[in-house]
This record gives structure tokens, sequence and C-alpha cells, in this order.
């Protein structure tokens, strides 16, 4: 736990992905390579690029806001690629609305599509995502099919989200999780290139004198094992990550209310930290690096104000662009600028 402290200058939440942890070779190529791999099976599949596009190409995908995380942004890069990908005009075969489609519905549906097209389109284009985004009118049974291929969990109909954890988490880590194998990636998982962005020492001399808390998209479970990993978890008095959420929304409809998510732009997060921090310092920061932070902050009944972080992108420029007009109070481009301006809070 953080020390304790005669004068508490502010709360300071941060985000994790972009923030304190580098995730350029986990999260963010877990999307690059599960885009790949989904269309396993397809004719022509082998020949598709690899990497399919840039991660700066992705970051734009990402900053494009209304993503809760990067499952979300894989269903929507794969939607994209999908405008290039030639397939059967047949009828949906998932089943029922938001029922997901089995593992089996899946390999028979892709073993009639043809992605020489998008290996053509992905070929000819430095900016594939860019020029999809720009045309995303789309193909609507491309669209059904990959909506329904993200409805559900891992093993009961969300392809792309198995894909990914499988990536992502690696076969010892998914089986623990989930209690069977993969089925596509049995490598080692991603989430072991995780680096800090913010050096553990900087993140305890803030504590010292500063109220620290964690708001994250990520699931508990892969929250905790990051802040552990990296050595920052000690330093934190909250930790509000995807599970709080839906536990949340849960609770919402039990209770009668109408279905919403509690995601970022959601100021969700950030509202239940400072309402179980106690007595709030004066001062309430909210440290992000997407659109979808600096709106959260502005939206909270806390009065937490945004502060963008554009260390971990290439256009740091644009960036800050897009932080500034989501309602960011301030953008730092370095670590020393961030920790500078943190450890002044008053």
């Amino acid at each position: 736990m953080p020390a304790a402290t005669t004068h508490t200058q502010a709360l300071i939440a941060f985000d994790m992905d972009g923030v304190l942890v580098d995730v350029s070779r986990s999260y963010r190529e877990a999307t690059r390579r599960a885009c790949r791999l989904f269309f396993t099976g397809a004719r022509g599949w082998q020949d598709l690029p690899d990497p399919l596009f840039s991660l700066a190409e992705l970051t734009k995908i990402k900053q494009s806001g209304g993503l809760n995380n990067d499952w979300d942004v894989t269903c929507r890069v794969i939607e994209l690629l999908c405008q290039r990908v030639t397939k059967p005009r047949t009828a949906h075969p998932g089943g029922l609305p938001g029922a997901g489609i089995s593992w089996k519905i899946y390999q028979t549906a892709l073993s009639g599509w043809d992605v020489t097209p998008l290996t053509r389109f992905l070929n000819s284009t430095q900016y594939p995502l860019t020029e999809l985004l720009a045309q995303s009118a789309g193909d609507d049974a491309a669209d059904t099919f990959v909506a329904a291929a993200c409805q559900k969990d891992v093993g009961n109909g969300n392809i792309i989200k198995q894909i990914f954890q499988e990536i992502y988490l690696g076969p010892t880590l998914f089986l623990d999780t989930y209690g069977f194998p993969p089925a596509l990636h049995t490598d080692k998982g991603l989430n072991t290139q995780e680096k800090p962005l913010i050096e553990p020492s900087a993140i305890g001399r803030l504590a010292e004198r500063n109220i620290l808390a964690v708001a994250t998209g990520r699931p508990g479970s892969e929250a905790r094992y990051g802040l552990d990993m990296l050595g920052f978890r000690k330093y934190f008095t909250r930790v509000l990550t995807l599970d709080d959420c839906l536990a949340a929304e849960q609770a919402l409809l039990k209770n009668g209310r109408t279905k919403r998510s509690l995601s970022k732009p959601d100021p969700f997060m950030l509202d239940a930290i400072a309402e179980q921090t106690g007595e709030l310092p004066a001062t309430r920061y909210y440290v992000g690096d997407m659109p979808d932070d600096m709106l959260a902050a502005s939206r909270s009944r806390a009065g937490f104000i945004g502060i963008g972080f554009t260390a971990s992108v290439e256009n740091k420029v644009q960036l800050e662009k897009t932080l500034l007009a989501a309602g960011a109070g301030q953008v730092f481009d370095t670590t020393d600028s961030l920790v500078r301006f943190l450890s002044a809070a008053a």
C-alpha cells in the first residue's frame, strides 16, 4: 500500500494500456494477429500479408472512439477488412441474433470465403484501414457474420474474442482461464511482452503524496496480472476494471433499469473510485491516451480533469489535437513531463 502522508495533494487515476503499460507488442499486436488468424481456412488466407497493417493504422481505429476494449477494436477492424472479401450471398448462418456462432459454423463459413481480393488490396496501399474506414458502408452480409462472431464470451460463441485471447494469454494461461485448450494459437502469449511506460519507481514517488488508482478496460485478471508483473500494484489503492463495469450493468438490469454500457466513455469507474476513496482531495486527474478517457473524465460527477498522454504513439501532434478536442485539460508527450506535472499537483 502507498505510504501514509500528512498532506494528500491529489487523487490521480490512470488508464493502463498506453499509459502505464506499453502494449504495442501485446494487445496491439494481438489485434493484428487475431485479424489475420480470423481468416484461417478461407481461400488464399496463407497469402495474406503478415502483418496485415501497421500499428499506426490500428491507432487511428482506436482513436475513432466508441470502442470499449481491444476485442471491440479487433471486431471493428475485421468488419472493415471484410469489405474486400468475397463470400457467398447466403443468409446469416449463426442462428438467433445475439447468440454468437459455434466454432464449426465459423469454420464452415470461412471455407466459402475468398480473401484473394483482400490480399491484393492490402498489398496496394500503405493505409488500408484509413481507406476502408472512409469507405465503411461495407458488405452487410460480412458485417452480420462478424457481428455474430463477437457475441457472448469465449467458448460460448465469441470466435473473435477467443482468437484474441489465445494470442494474448498463450496456451497455459488460456487453459487456466477458460478450461479448454486454444484452437488456433499455441505459441507463447504476448502478455509477456509488456513493458512499463512509466517507471514503477516514479509511480512510487507519486504515491507518497497522492492517492493513486487505476481505471482500465482490461478484465480484472489481466489487469492484476499486468500490474503485478510490472511492479505497479502496491502503489494503487483502487483498481477498477471491465469486471466492475459488467457487474454494475447487471445490477442495473436486475433493478429494472435500461441496459447500457458503463465502460468508457461512461464515467462509472472514475465516479466509483471517488466514492470508494472517502474524503476527496480537491484535485482529481485521470491520465489516459484515448478520447474516451478524456470524455469519461469530463463527464464524471467527481470532477476529474482529463490528462492526455501521447508517449506511446508515433503521431503525437494529431493525438494531442484529438485529446484536447475530447476535453483534455493538459496533454504531455513524454513520461518526464507528465510525472513533473503530476508531482507538482496541488
